[in-house]
């Protein structure tokens, strides 16, 4: 599978199971009802679609221009930095403002996320290349910049 199509059932896949973790994860760290949390969380999921959207696409176009194939430990650990470094930077402000709390504490608990969504995003993409087969980006051969 590959393109859009990958990016779709990818992102569905993800954001779907990080709602629910989320949700709870705020829920227990807040102590404010997991419906309030819930809607942090799936703000939380717009802000990381967008984002993964616009990463992924970085990290494939210089994926593809590297001369070593494939998705070593290594590079899937600097994709999940990335990606999470990203994140952390537009979700602190949101959990500041609609958790009423301040920066620091905002920071605080999406470093708590940060721990476990760092775990769940390399194990996930591991998951979703072994079920799905590498994109064309990590497979096949390397494409003319």
């Amino acid at each position: 599978m590959q393109g859009l199509k990958r990016r779709v059932v990818y992102i569905s896949l993800y954001e779907g199971i990080a709602i629910v973790v989320a949700s709870a994860g705020l829920a227990l760290m807040t102590g404010q009802s997991a419906g309030h949390s819930g809607v942090a969380a799936v703000m939380a999921s717009v802000i990381a679609v967008l984002w993964n959207l616009s990463f992924n696409a970085m990290f494939e176009r210089w994926e593809s221009r590297q001369k070593v194939r494939g998705r070593s430990l290594r590079r899937r650990i600097a994709h999940a930095i990335g990606f999470e470094g990203g994140l952390v930077a537009f979700l602190v402000p949101v959990f500041a403002w609609w958790l009423d709390v301040s920066l620091w504490q905002a920071l605080v608990m999406d470093l708590g996320l940060v721990v476990f969504f760092l775990v769940y995003t390399l194990a996930f993409n591991w998951a979703f290349d072994t079920v799905f087969g590498l994109p064309a980006s990590a497979a096949g051969a390397a494409q003319p910049a």
